[in-house]
């Protein structure tokens, strides 16, 4: 998943809990840390997965025409590339680096790979060394896995994540557990990105630097649609704190706008990105 993808839905999900949170102060607190390490969690392990594709690709001179790094880029990774063992190894060094999107980088991302992306039956295996984002600690592990086909003709990968994230400024550690399938609807074959259209389900669990429980289900697939600005066309989240009051956004039906609803309470409320 790209990016600016995961920037609308981290935003979406940090407006959700300021815009309908509780009355309490003490509620409004857990709902703003819950909205800021979920958003940290999916923004951090996403990003990996999008240094993944342009690390393998790249190795293999087979970048996306028109693709350009929104992460890597050479500014502070060098990218070492094992055929033999099937490793690659980004290295951002020892020190921070600011990186093309403006975050600080330091350590290593290793993945073990057993094919081609593309492949059916691939696993790519993604770990860290020392990993750091913004002086943030990325621990744990996330596996993709090449399924091949489903009936419907579409090439499809599960993405599992069992990881946690020390947070720099000290005040715990964010634990994420997630389970999703990405399916390709369309744009598998072509040599852009600008075609790609693909659905994502499944579930997130966790517990924030605080130890608040929370969960996050895409309770109707999200499609994502590379050809519109706002990637989200379709598709809804629902967010729950255990024991607390379920939230959910809601991207529509598949049309390429920029609007989105955010309802809990029995309160629903239309905006837009800006």
């Amino acid at each position: 998943m790209k990016k600016l993808i995961l920037s609308s839905l981290v935003l979406c999900t940090f407006i959700m809990f300021f815009f309908l949170g509780a009355c309490k102060k003490a509620d409004v607190d857990i709902t703003e840390s819950l909205g800021n390490d979920n958003g940290l969690a999916e923004q951090s392990f996403n990003d990996v997965s999008q240094m993944n594709d342009e690390a393998y690709e790249g190795s293999l001179n087979s970048f996306k025409t028109g693709e350009v790094s929104d992460i890597m880029g050479g500014l502070c990774d060098t990218v070492i590339v094992d055929t033999i063992a099937r490793i690659i190894t980004i290295d951002f060094g020892s020190s921070n680096c600011m990186c093309a999107d403006g975050k600080n980088r330091r350590g290593k991302v290793i993945i073990n790979y057993t094919g081609r992306y593309k492949d059916a039956g691939s696993v790519h295996t993604i770990t860290f060394d020392n990993y750091y984002v913004n002086d943030n600690k990325i621990e744990g592990t996330k596996t993709v896995t090449n399924m091949g086909m489903n009936t419907d003709g579409n090439y499809y990968y599960t993405i599992s994540v069992t990881g946690s994230i020390i947070k720099a400024d000290g005040s715990g550690t964010i634990s994420w557990v997630s389970n999703r399938v990405r399916t390709w609807l369309n744009g598998y074959s072509t040599p852009t990105r600008a075609d790609d259209k693909y659905s994502i389900t499944g579930d997130a669990s966790g517990t924030t630097a605080g130890g608040d429980a929370f969960t996050a289900t895409i309770s109707s697939a999200l499609t994502i649609d590379m050809s519109c600005v706002h990637k989200i066309t379709a598709g809804s989240i629902i967010f729950s704190k255990i024991g607390g009051i379920d939230r959910s956004i809601n991207f529509g039906s598949g049309t390429c706008d920029n609007t989105f609803t955010i309802s809990a309470r029995g309160r629903t409320r239309t905006l837009t990105f800006r």
